[in-house]
Protein backbone atom coordinates (compact mmCIF):
# COMPACT_ATOMS: atom_id res chain seq x y z
CA UNK A 1 0.00 0.00 0.00
CA UNK A 2 2.76 2.42 0.38
CA UNK A 3 3.47 3.57 -3.14
CA UNK A 4 -0.12 3.21 -4.12
CA UNK A 5 -0.72 5.83 -0.87
CA UNK A 6 2.58 8.11 -2.18
CA UNK A 7 1.36 8.41 -5.42
CA UNK A 8 -1.77 9.29 -3.73
CA UNK A 9 -0.78 12.01 -1.52
CA UNK A 10 1.15 13.11 -4.58
CA UNK A 11 -1.92 13.96 -6.05
CA UNK A 12 -3.32 15.35 -2.94
CA UNK A 13 -3.36 19.23 -3.67
CA UNK A 14 -4.43 18.49 -7.30
CA UNK A 15 -7.37 17.26 -6.26
CA UNK A 16 -8.83 18.93 -3.07
CA UNK A 17 -10.45 22.13 -2.82
CA UNK A 18 -10.27 24.98 -0.40
CA UNK A 19 -12.33 24.61 2.83
CA UNK A 20 -13.93 26.98 5.09
CA UNK A 21 -12.47 26.62 8.73
CA UNK A 22 -15.29 25.54 11.03
CA UNK A 23 -16.43 27.30 13.94
CA UNK A 24 -17.55 24.24 15.93
CA UNK A 25 -17.22 20.97 16.26
CA UNK A 26 -20.95 18.74 16.36
CA UNK A 27 -21.46 17.46 19.87
CA UNK A 28 -20.75 13.47 19.94
CA UNK A 29 -21.48 11.30 23.29
CA UNK A 30 -20.67 15.07 25.34
CA UNK A 31 -22.62 13.11 28.40
CA UNK A 32 -20.44 10.55 28.49
CA UNK A 33 -17.43 12.07 28.24
CA UNK A 34 -18.55 15.23 30.17
CA UNK A 35 -16.25 16.31 32.98
CA UNK A 36 -17.02 14.55 36.40
CA UNK A 37 -17.03 17.53 38.36
CA UNK A 38 -15.00 21.10 38.71
CA UNK A 39 -13.54 21.50 41.93
CA UNK A 40 -11.91 24.95 41.38
CA UNK A 41 -12.51 27.87 38.49
CA UNK A 42 -9.08 30.62 38.24
CA UNK A 43 -8.41 32.74 35.28
CA UNK A 44 -11.95 33.54 34.15
CA UNK A 45 -12.47 29.66 33.02
CA UNK A 46 -8.90 29.39 31.81
CA UNK A 47 -7.60 26.85 35.07
CA UNK A 48 -9.62 24.46 36.02
CA UNK A 49 -8.94 21.82 38.67
CA UNK A 50 -11.20 18.31 37.66
CA UNK A 51 -12.41 16.05 40.04
CA UNK A 52 -10.69 12.62 39.02
CA UNK A 53 -11.45 8.99 40.69
CA UNK A 54 -9.12 5.77 39.24
CA UNK A 55 -12.64 3.64 40.93
CA UNK A 56 -14.93 5.90 38.87
CA UNK A 57 -13.41 6.87 35.67
CA UNK A 58 -11.07 4.05 35.30
CA UNK A 59 -12.98 0.84 36.76
CA UNK A 60 -16.19 2.21 36.45
CA UNK A 61 -15.94 3.12 32.67
CA UNK A 62 -14.07 -0.31 31.75
CA UNK A 63 -14.79 -3.50 31.04
CA UNK A 64 -11.44 -4.19 31.58
CA UNK A 65 -9.72 -1.77 33.18
CA UNK A 66 -7.20 0.20 31.11
CA UNK A 67 -7.50 -2.34 28.18
CA UNK A 68 -11.08 -2.24 26.96
CA UNK A 69 -13.56 0.42 27.66
CA UNK A 70 -17.64 -0.29 27.79
CA UNK A 71 -18.94 -0.38 24.31
CA UNK A 72 -21.31 2.52 25.18
CA UNK A 73 -18.76 4.59 25.17
CA UNK A 74 -17.34 3.47 21.18
CA UNK A 75 -18.83 3.69 17.96
CA UNK A 76 -16.39 2.11 14.91
CA UNK A 77 -18.69 4.44 12.34
CA UNK A 78 -14.82 5.97 11.43
CA UNK A 79 -13.27 2.99 10.55
CA UNK A 80 -15.07 3.15 7.17
CA UNK A 81 -12.23 6.09 6.55
CA UNK A 82 -9.38 4.85 8.12
CA UNK A 83 -6.29 4.44 5.97
CA UNK A 84 -2.40 3.80 6.19
CA UNK A 85 -0.58 5.91 4.42
CA UNK A 86 2.79 6.69 3.58
CA UNK A 87 3.89 10.23 3.29
CA UNK A 88 7.03 11.17 1.26
CA UNK A 89 8.58 13.93 3.09
CA UNK A 90 12.35 15.90 2.29
CA UNK A 91 13.03 13.85 6.24
CA UNK A 92 12.17 10.97 4.80
CA UNK A 93 8.81 8.39 4.63
CA UNK A 94 6.38 8.52 7.34
CA UNK A 95 3.93 6.23 8.08
CA UNK A 96 0.50 7.36 9.22
CA UNK A 97 -3.01 6.11 10.16
CA UNK A 98 -5.45 8.63 8.90
CA UNK A 99 -9.57 8.79 9.59
CA UNK A 100 -11.47 11.32 8.18
CA UNK A 101 -11.69 13.64 5.21
CA UNK A 102 -8.89 12.22 2.24
CA UNK A 103 -8.08 13.66 0.29
CA UNK A 104 -8.14 17.18 1.00
CA UNK A 105 -10.90 19.96 2.00
CA UNK A 106 -10.62 19.18 5.28
CA UNK A 107 -12.65 21.73 8.34
CA UNK A 108 -9.98 20.85 10.57
CA UNK A 109 -6.91 18.81 11.09
CA UNK A 110 -5.85 17.12 13.91
CA UNK A 111 -2.14 15.76 14.74
CA UNK A 112 -1.45 13.05 17.82
CA UNK A 113 2.08 12.78 18.40
CA UNK A 114 2.50 10.04 20.75
CA UNK A 115 5.15 9.77 23.72
CA UNK A 116 8.76 7.37 24.14
CA UNK A 117 7.75 4.03 23.29
CA UNK A 118 4.92 4.53 21.49
CA UNK A 119 3.54 4.16 17.97
CA UNK A 120 0.51 5.41 15.43
CA UNK A 121 -1.06 3.15 16.74
CA UNK A 122 -1.88 4.14 20.25
CA UNK A 123 -3.68 7.57 18.76
CA UNK A 124 -6.27 5.37 16.76
CA UNK A 125 -6.92 2.60 19.43
CA UNK A 126 -10.79 2.32 20.30
CA UNK A 127 -10.38 0.86 23.46
CA UNK A 128 -8.21 1.99 25.75
CA UNK A 129 -7.74 5.20 27.44
CA UNK A 130 -11.44 5.28 28.51
CA UNK A 131 -12.08 5.31 24.32
CA UNK A 132 -11.08 8.86 24.37
CA UNK A 133 -9.14 8.47 20.97
CA UNK A 134 -12.41 7.02 19.96
CA UNK A 135 -14.21 9.90 20.54
CA UNK A 136 -12.09 11.99 18.74
CA UNK A 137 -11.55 10.15 15.58
CA UNK A 138 -15.25 10.58 15.24
CA UNK A 139 -15.32 14.17 16.31
CA UNK A 140 -13.29 14.60 13.03
CA UNK A 141 -15.05 11.94 10.67
CA UNK A 142 -18.72 13.29 11.31
CA UNK A 143 -17.33 16.98 11.33
CA UNK A 144 -15.49 16.75 8.48
CA UNK A 145 -12.23 17.03 9.43
CA UNK A 146 -8.82 15.13 9.00
CA UNK A 147 -7.02 13.08 12.16
CA UNK A 148 -3.38 11.30 11.77
CA UNK A 149 -1.57 9.61 13.85
CA UNK A 150 1.78 8.83 12.56
CA UNK A 151 5.22 7.37 13.18
CA UNK A 152 8.66 9.11 13.16
CA UNK A 153 12.03 8.76 14.16
CA UNK A 154 13.29 10.55 16.90
CA UNK A 155 11.76 13.35 19.22
CA UNK A 156 14.70 15.69 17.73
CA UNK A 157 15.35 17.36 14.49
CA UNK A 158 14.75 14.64 12.29
CA UNK A 159 11.13 13.80 13.82
CA UNK A 160 10.58 17.69 13.65
CA UNK A 161 11.52 17.66 9.83
CA UNK A 162 8.99 14.76 9.36
CA UNK A 163 6.19 16.02 11.34
CA UNK A 164 6.76 19.13 9.81
CA UNK A 165 6.80 17.20 6.22
CA UNK A 166 3.89 15.78 7.09
CA UNK A 167 1.83 19.08 8.14
CA UNK A 168 2.57 20.59 5.16
CA UNK A 169 1.18 17.87 3.03
CA UNK A 170 -1.88 17.70 4.77
CA UNK A 171 -2.16 21.80 4.93
CA UNK A 172 -1.27 21.76 1.36
CA UNK A 173 -4.39 19.94 0.23
CA UNK A 174 -6.22 21.68 2.99
CA UNK A 175 -5.23 25.24 2.90
CA UNK A 176 -7.70 27.16 4.86
CA UNK A 177 -8.36 24.21 7.58
CA UNK A 178 -6.91 24.79 11.01
CA UNK A 179 -3.63 22.62 12.49
CA UNK A 180 -3.75 21.43 15.82
CA UNK A 181 -1.03 19.14 16.88
CA UNK A 182 -1.59 17.02 19.91
CA UNK A 183 1.31 15.61 22.06
CA UNK A 184 1.81 13.34 24.76
CA UNK A 185 3.94 12.50 27.06
CA UNK A 186 7.44 13.26 25.72
CA UNK A 187 5.79 13.67 22.61
CA UNK A 188 5.77 17.54 24.02
CA UNK A 189 9.35 17.67 22.51
CA UNK A 190 8.32 17.77 18.97
CA UNK A 191 5.28 20.33 19.60
CA UNK A 192 8.04 22.94 21.11
CA UNK A 193 9.90 22.49 18.06
CA UNK A 194 7.06 22.95 15.99
CA UNK A 195 6.55 25.95 17.67
CA UNK A 196 10.16 27.06 16.86
CA UNK A 197 10.47 26.41 13.73
CA UNK A 198 9.28 29.60 11.88
CA UNK A 199 7.87 27.21 8.44
CA UNK A 200 5.89 24.52 10.71
CA UNK A 201 4.91 27.38 12.95
CA UNK A 202 2.82 29.09 10.23
CA UNK A 203 1.01 26.39 9.87
CA UNK A 204 -0.20 25.73 13.09
CA UNK A 205 -3.56 26.98 15.01
CA UNK A 206 -3.35 25.32 18.15
CA UNK A 207 -1.27 23.03 20.20
CA UNK A 208 -2.52 20.53 22.90
CA UNK A 209 0.15 18.79 25.90
CA UNK A 210 -0.97 15.95 27.72
CA UNK A 211 0.83 14.87 30.44
CA UNK A 212 3.62 16.89 28.90
CA UNK A 213 6.83 19.06 29.68
CA UNK A 214 7.31 22.22 29.37
CA UNK A 215 10.38 24.97 27.15
CA UNK A 216 10.89 27.76 27.89
CA UNK A 217 11.53 28.31 24.58
CA UNK A 218 8.44 28.43 23.26
CA UNK A 219 8.11 32.55 24.85
CA UNK A 220 10.38 33.70 22.04
CA UNK A 221 8.94 31.26 19.56
CA UNK A 222 7.42 31.89 16.10
CA UNK A 223 4.22 30.25 17.20
CA UNK A 224 4.35 32.64 20.53
CA UNK A 225 4.39 35.58 18.55
CA UNK A 226 1.49 34.64 16.51
CA UNK A 227 -0.34 33.95 19.82
CA UNK A 228 -1.25 30.21 18.83
CA UNK A 229 -3.53 28.47 21.57
CA UNK A 230 -1.86 26.01 24.14
CA UNK A 231 -4.05 23.65 26.08
CA UNK A 232 -2.57 21.53 28.98
CA UNK A 233 -4.01 18.50 30.68
CA UNK A 234 -2.08 17.31 33.28
CA UNK A 235 -2.70 14.74 36.63
CA UNK A 236 -1.79 16.42 39.91
CA UNK A 237 0.20 12.91 40.63
CA UNK A 238 2.07 12.77 37.66
CA UNK A 239 5.25 10.87 38.43
CA UNK A 240 6.93 12.35 35.32
CA UNK A 241 6.66 15.73 35.02
CA UNK A 242 5.60 17.31 37.85
CA UNK A 243 2.43 19.51 37.91
CA UNK A 244 3.39 22.15 40.00
CA UNK A 245 6.51 22.82 37.00
CA UNK A 246 3.81 22.80 33.74
CA UNK A 247 1.37 24.61 35.97
CA UNK A 248 4.20 27.56 36.23
CA UNK A 249 4.92 27.47 33.13
CA UNK A 250 1.27 28.18 32.09
CA UNK A 251 1.63 31.18 34.56
CA UNK A 252 4.84 32.42 32.90
CA UNK A 253 3.04 32.46 28.80
CA UNK A 254 0.21 34.19 31.10
CA UNK A 255 2.42 36.86 32.42
CA UNK A 256 5.02 37.39 29.10
CA UNK A 257 1.72 37.87 27.45
CA UNK A 258 -1.40 39.29 29.18
CA UNK A 259 -4.25 37.36 27.28
CA UNK A 260 -2.53 34.90 25.65
CA UNK A 261 -5.43 32.05 24.68
CA UNK A 262 -4.13 29.34 27.02
CA UNK A 263 -5.77 27.00 29.24
CA UNK A 264 -4.67 24.64 32.38
CA UNK A 265 -6.88 21.70 33.20
CA UNK A 266 -5.46 19.85 36.03
CA UNK A 267 -6.65 16.44 36.95
CA UNK A 268 -6.60 16.12 40.87
CA UNK A 269 -5.38 12.58 42.04
CA UNK A 270 -5.14 12.25 38.39
CA UNK A 271 -1.86 9.93 36.76
CA UNK A 272 0.61 10.77 33.97
CA UNK A 273 -1.88 9.28 31.72
CA UNK A 274 -4.71 10.44 33.03
CA UNK A 275 -5.30 13.57 30.51
CA UNK A 276 -5.42 11.31 27.43
CA UNK A 277 -7.99 9.70 29.12
CA UNK A 278 -9.83 12.43 30.40
CA UNK A 279 -9.53 15.57 28.27
CA UNK A 280 -12.56 17.06 26.47
CA UNK A 281 -11.84 16.69 22.99
CA UNK A 282 -14.55 18.92 21.86
CA UNK A 283 -14.41 21.46 24.55
CA UNK A 284 -11.16 22.23 24.00
CA UNK A 285 -10.75 21.84 20.25
CA UNK A 286 -13.56 24.35 20.09
CA UNK A 287 -12.12 26.96 22.22
CA UNK A 288 -9.22 26.51 20.07
CA UNK A 289 -11.32 26.70 16.79
CA UNK A 290 -12.49 29.96 18.14
CA UNK A 291 -9.17 31.74 19.22
CA UNK A 292 -6.97 30.27 16.73
CA UNK A 293 -4.36 33.23 15.34
CA UNK A 294 -4.52 35.11 12.09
Amino acid sequence: MGIGYRIFLAAFCLLSLPAAAQAQLAPYKDDYFAYPGILKEADNGDYLVIDYSEMRDINGRDATPERRVRDAYVSLKPRRSLKDLTVATPAGSVKTLAVGDIPGNASVIVIYLHGQGGNRLQGMNDYTFGGNFNRLKNLMARNGGLYLSPDFSDFDKKGEAQISGLIAQAKAASPRAPVIVACGSAGGMLCWRLANDPEAAKMLSGLVLLGSLWDEDFLTSPAFKRRVPVFFGHGSRDPVFPVEKQEAFYRAIRKAAPGYPVRFHRFETGNHGTPIRMTDWRGALNWMLAVQPK
